[in-house]
């Protein structure tokens, strides 16, 4: 587990030891990379955005083909598990959602700290071509290759952010985050989900609340020419990304688009 997980992980109902073995070999999540996964961000001891991210699993699981999970042991696991390992009331708790090879359905979630937390980031354009479009569209599934290899790039690079443009050379996404392009004409893109991309709870709730927001494909000029540069997910909210590439994206510094989005993603659910 990362080094700010919690030492206790919630498996069907039961709070257990962090390191213990809990899903079985034939698991599959574990042996096919067939299972579904939510972040949630606990705040002031409650989880946000909380029937978006039940909603996130249920659909996922059934899309998958996993079986049912009701509502309240989602939200069971959420409340138990939040409880027991984030005292403070702040922190992450993801939740997965797999099946055994006799069918039986399993939600098994983990905690963590919030970590470091800054207030804008800086990332880069990794050499790893995007998946592209594919058969679990939207979905966030426990298949993540591509976007684990790029989130180590990131690491080692030391910034927070990387960022995956497909084979044809467009924007996509980024490891952890959906991402924002502000034109100079003060219009606002994002990637299209039929593109590959997550359909983040974040990126909803922006396109939901933003009419004028628009999905469009984003080549690569258009990223590097961008005024604004921004990430967003249900974890972190809206962060400016006010360098890319170790040079300034527009003016090297938060715009009003990432103003607006992180005000937008701090209120209401």
């Amino acid at each position: 587990m990362p080094s700010d997980s919690t030492n206790l992980c919630w498996v069907d109902g039961k709070l257990l030891p962090g390191k213990r073995a809990v899903v079985r070999a034939d698991d599959s999540a574990f042996c096919e990379g067939r299972g579904c996964l939510t972040t949630v961000r606990i705040a002031a001891g409650r989880p946000r955005f909380v029937d978006r991210h039940v909603k996130r699993l249920q659909d996922g699981a059934k899309a998958l083909r996993l079986g049912e999970v009701a509502e309240v042991t989602i939200r069971r696991a959420l409340a138990e598990l939040g409880e027991a390992t984030l005292p403070d009331g702040e922190g992450v708790i993801r939740l997965q959602v797999s099946r055994d090879g006799d069918g039986a359905t399993h939600l098994i979630g983990i905690a963590r700290k919030l970590g470091n937390d800054p207030s804008e980031w800086s990332a880069i354009i990794v050499a790893l071509p995007h998946d592209g479009a594919s058969l679990v569209d939207g979905m966030k599934v426990t298949s993540r290759l591509t976007l684990s290899l790029a989130a180590e790039d990131a690491r080692a690079a030391g910034v927070d952010e990387a960022v995956l443009l497909d084979a044809t050379g467009h924007l996509i996404e980024g490891a952890r985050t959906n991402l924002f392009v502000a034109a100079s004409d003060g219009s606002l893109w994002t990637p299209p989900i039929a593109s590959g991309a997550v359909a983040g709870i974040a990126r909803t709730l922006a396109l939901e609340r933003i009419p004028e927001i628009e999905e469009r494909d984003i080549a690569k000029s258009e990223l590097l020419a961008t005024e604004e540069l921004i990430a967003v997910n249900a974890v972190r909210g809206a962060r400016p990304i006010t360098r890319l590439n170790d040079r300034k994206v527009g003016e090297g510094r938060p715009g009003p688009w990432s103003t607006r989005l992180a005000e937008i993603l701090a209120t209401g659910e």
